[in-house]
């Protein structure tokens, strides 16, 4: 048997399956009806970016960076006691930048709440 026999083999069985879901969805849709991927294919009643106030955009990204922040300082805790002190102050140095964004966010009123 070739050594991409078997790998062929799944994506062609995953190929059928994903045309079988398929096929069943376009016999069992009832006729009228738009096929949508929520509200069970009815047409939504407002668009899906109205509804948020646009500073909400900006507290995301606030909350983005403190995400990335964590992301960065999980590994570094593994690591920080064989590198030593570089470690600690490359840390200060990427929390010192991550303390400017949010200094300039509170600056421009991305924390303001009313």
């Amino acid at each position: 048997m070739a050594p991409y026999a078997v790998v062929l083999s799944v994506v062609g069985l995953v190929a059928a399956l994903v045309a079988a879901v398929y096929a069943v969805s376009y016999v069992l849709t009832p006729p009228g009806a738009e096929a949508g991927p929520y509200l069970s294919g009815r047409r939504p009643a407002e668009h899906a970016v109205s509804r948020y106030h646009v500073r909400w955009y900006a507290v995301s990204m606030v909350f983005l960076a403190f995400d990335m922040e964590m992301g960065f300082m999980y590994p570094w805790a593994l690591v920080v006691a064989s590198v030593g002190v570089k470690a600690v102050v490359e840390m200060f140095l990427f929390l010192g930048l991550i303390m400017v964004g949010v200094l300039y966010a509170w600056r421009e009123g991305a924390l303001r709440w009313a």
